[in-house]
């Protein structure tokens, strides 16, 4: 299977190595915010081509080669456009921090943590016009620890679950040509504000 993977940081270079090491995923292109950003640097050590979306905001379809069957973001904050989605046979998936449709947006571990949830969670979901609303591909969960940060609970539980889920989506996706989709919940939807100070 083909794949574009839109990321960046220290999560979008895991998602590069997990992935990787799927012997039935090939990683065609990786797309990422900048020159010096970890996963472009991962990509090129690895000779996979690599390329910087010069809008920071959005992901064009010029940035997607053909005969990709499936875009998978990991740590992206640019949205993924229809017309990039579209030249995906299967379209795209992302991976959100948080048990969808709860925590939709940018800061889902912090807001985890400042609504003092005992149970946080992964989500595998297909990219779509709004953000974190699209249909679900694959859910996780695990308990918060007392007194645990955001950071710690991202360290500890929530990357690595992602990593999990992600590689474990694309590997069935290889296998069986297709990804499962399960509509949200939209009566239990909360969004994560960009700021950590409660309007």
């Amino acid at each position: 299977m083909n794949i574009v993977l839109v990321g960046s940081r220290f999560f979008g270079q895991e998602a590069l190595v997990a992935l990787a090491q799927e012997p039935s995923i090939k990683i065609v292109r990786v797309v990422a915010p900048a020159l010096d950003d970890r996963l472009y640097k991962a990509a090129v050590a690895r000779g996979i081509e690599a390329m910087v979306h010069a809008d920071p905001h959005h992901v064009g379809a010029e940035l997607i080669p053909d005969n990709v069957e499936l875009i998978v973001t990991a740590h992206c904050h640019a949205r993924v456009m229809p017309d990039a989605l579209a030249k995906a046979r299967l379209g795209g998936i992302g991976y959100h921090p948080s048990l969808l449709p709860r925590h939709r947006g940018i800061a889902a571990v912090e807001w985890t943590i400042k609504a003092g949830d005992p149970i946080a969670g992964g989500s595998i979901y297909h990219l779509a016009d709004r953000m974190d609303a699209g249909p679900l591909a694959a859910q996780d969960w695990c308990f918060v620890r007392p007194g645990e940060t955001a950071r710690e609970l991202w360290e500890r539980a929530l990357a690595p679950m992602g990593l999990k889920l992600l590689r474990e989506v694309v590997a069935g996706a290889a296998a069986s040509g297709e990804i499962p989709a399960f509509p949200q919940q939209e009566e239990f939807a909360t969004k994560a504000p960009a700021s950590l100070t409660p309007n």
